[in-house]
C-alpha cells in the first residue's frame, strides 16, 4: 500500500508510532526505505553529513535539488520530504512557492519540510498548501537558525519560550501542515504540543510523548563523527568502514591483494 500524507492523522488518532529518518543519496535511500520508515526525509543535515559543511545555512538549494533526486531513484512507496534549505523559502511568499515547486516538479517529492512559525513562516506554510504543497513544519532548535540561538542549544526552557513555541506549533497546524517536527525541547512541552495538536508531532531530541520520532541515518549507523546528545547510534559502520578500508590498504601494500 503506498502510504500517503493525509493517512498520518488516522495514524496518530490510533496511537500508530510514525517512523521518519533521513537519506542524503540513492544508497542511504535504500537503505532506509528496506529497513522500514515510514517518511524518508532529505534533510538540511545533509549539508554536514554529506557535503562537510559546519551548519546547514551553506546549502544551496541546487545541492538539495541533486540529492534529492538521488534519494528518489530509491525511495517508492513511502513519502518523500525535503527540506527547504536556507534563503529558498523566506524571502516572499512567491519565492516560497516557486522553489518548492521547484522540488516537487524536479525530485518527484511528496512534500516540503520548512522551519519556523508565525508571523513570518505560517502564511508561507498556508500559501504553499493552497496551491497544493504538502508541508512539514518544524519548531523548537530550528537548524537554520544557529547563529540566532548561539549554538545547537536546547528551546522552550522557559515559560516564555515555551509559550512561544507552543503557539508557533498551533500556527503551523492552523495553516495547514500535515505534520510537524518539534526538536531539541523538554519533553514536557513536546507532550503538551502533541496533546494539543490534532496533527502528528515527529520528535528529535524532545522525548517519547510525540506521535513518532526522527534521526538523522548517519547518526543511527555510527557514521557520524559527532553526534548530538539525544541521537543514539545503533552501530558503528564509521570504524568497520575504517577497519575494511585500512585492511585493503595494508593488502595492497604487502601484495596480499589481489591474490596471485
Amino acid at each position: 500500500m503506498v502510504v500517503n500524507v493525509h493517512q498520518f492523522k488516522q495514524w496518530k488518532r490510533d496511537g500508530r508510532a510514525i517512523v521518519v529518518l533521513t537519506a542524503w543519496d540513492y544508497m542511504s535511500g535504500q537503505i532506509v526505505v528496506q529497513a522500514g520508515a515510514d517518511i524518508v526525509l532529505v534533510g538540511d543535515s545533509l549539508a554536514m553529513v554529506a557535503l562537510g559543511y559546519e551548519t546547514t545555512l551553506p546549502l544551496t538549494l541546487e545541492e538539495m535539488l541533486h540529492h534529492a533526486k538521488a534519494v528518489r531513484r530509491a525511495v517508492d512507496r513511502v513519502p518523500l520530504v525535503v527540506d527547504m534549505p536556507f534563503l529558498s523559502y523566506q524571502v516572499s511568499v512567491a519565492g516560497a512557492i516557486h522553489s518548492a515547486g521547484r522540488v516537487l516538479q524536479e525530485t518527484e517529492a511528496t512534500a516540503v519540510k520548512v522551519e519556523g512559525g508565525h508571523p513570518a513562516i505560517a502564511p508561507t506554510i498556508a500559501a504553499l498548501v493552497q496551491v497544493g504543497i504538502p508541508v512539514m513544519g518544524h519548531v523548537g532548535l530550528t537548524p537554520q537558525s544557529v547563529n540566532q540561538f548561539g549554538g545547537f542549544r536546547r528551546q522552550g526552557t522557559s515559560a516564555e519560550s515555551a509559550q512561544r513555541i507552543l503557539e508557533e506549533a498551533k500556527a503551523v497546524e492552523a495553516a495547514g501542515a500535515f505534520c510537524i517536527v518539534l526538536e531539541h525541547i523538554p519533553a514536557e512541552l513536546a507532550q503538551q504540543i502533541s496533546q494539543t495538536l490534532t496533527i502528528p508531532t515527529i520528535g528529535i531530541g524532545a522525548g517519547a510523548h510525540c506521535d513518532g520520532q526522527v534521526l538523522v541515518t548517519a547518526d543511527v549507523l555510527g557514521l557520524s563523527s559527532w553526534q548530538p546528545k539525544f541521537a543514539k547510534a545503533y552501530g558503528n559502520l564509521r570504524q568497520s568502514a575504517i577497519d575494511a578500508a585500512h585492511q585493503f590498504c595494508e593488502e595492497v601494500r604487502t601484495r596480499r591483494f589481489p591474490n596471485p
